[in-house]
C-alpha cells in the first residue's frame, strides 16, 4: 500500500496562493509583465507582506507557472466541452472561435496577462501554450481533411493563423474597450469558413 507523504495543502492556503495569482494576473494586465513584483502583487493583494508570497511560491517563476496553470485551466473549462459537443470538423472550428473570443471578452484581465508572459519571453517551458503550433486546432483541421469537409491546405499554417487571430484579441480590446466581440468572432468564423471549405464537390 502506497502512503502519499506530501501534505495537502490546507482550503486557507489553497484560498491565499488563489488570492496571489488573482493579484498576479491583474498587475501584470494592467501594468506590464516588469511591473510585476512582490512588492506590487503584495500591495494589489493587500498582503501585510511580500513573505507571504514567498511562503507559497519559492519564486516568480513559480508563481508564473502557476498563473499560466490557472489561465489555461479556465480556458480548457470553458472552451473544451463546446467544441467537443460539436459533430462536424466545421462546426468544432467555429465553436473554437466563438468561445475563445467569448473566454477573451469575459476574462479580459486574464487572457491579456497570458499573452504578456508570452511575449515577455517568461512562458515556462512544457506548458501547453508552450506548444509551437496549437495542435488542438491542427487536429480539427486534419480530421476536416479526412472526412472531406475541408481542401487541401497546410494544416500548421491555417492552425497558427486561426491561433494569433484570437491571440490578436486582447491587445483588440485595449486599444478599444467597446470592440463589439460577436462580431470580431463572426468575422473570423467567415474567414476561416471561406478559407477551409471545400468548393466544387
Amino acid at each position: 500500500m502506497s502512503v502519499n507523504l506530501v501534505p495537502a495543502r490546507s482550503a486557507t492556503a489553497e484560498a491565499r496562493r488563489r488570492q496571489i495569482v488573482d493579484a498576479t494576473i491583474a498587475v501584470i494586465a494592467t501594468e506590464g509583465y516588469a511591473q510585476a513584483s512582490f512588492a506590487r502583487i503584495a500591495e494589489r493583494a493587500q498582503l501585510s507582506s511580500t513573505r507571504l508570497i514567498s511562503y507559497h511560491f519559492a519564486g516568480k517563476d513559480e508563481l508564473v507557472l502557476a498563473v499560466v496553470q490557472q489561465v489555461l485551466t479556465a480556458i480548457g473549462d470553458a472552451v473544451g466541452p463546446q467544441v467537443a459537443a460539436q459533430r462536424t470538423a466545421a462546426d468544432r472550428l467555429r465553436s473554437y472561435i466563438e468561445s475563445v473570443v467569448a473566454f477573451t471578452d469575459d476574462r479580459r484581465d486574464a487572457m491579456s496577462a497570458l499573452l504578456q508572459i508570452v511575449l515577455a519571453g517568461a512562458l515556462p517551458s512544457g506548458t501547453a501554450a508552450d506548444e509551437p503550433v496549437p495542435g488542438h486546432v491542427e487536429a480539427i483541421l486534419r480530421q476536416g481533411q479526412s472526412d472531406g469537409e475541408f481542401r487541401d491546405f497546410d494544416p500548421r499554417v491555417v492552425a497558427a493563423a486561426v491561433q494569433r487571430s484570437v491571440e490578436a484579441l486582447p491587445f483588440a480590446l485595449r486599444a478599444e474597450p467597446d470592440l463589439d466581440c460577436a462580431a470580431y468572432a463572426r468575422e473570423l468564423v467567415t474567414l476561416f469558413e471561406l478559407g477551409t471549405r471545400r468548393t466544387g464537390a
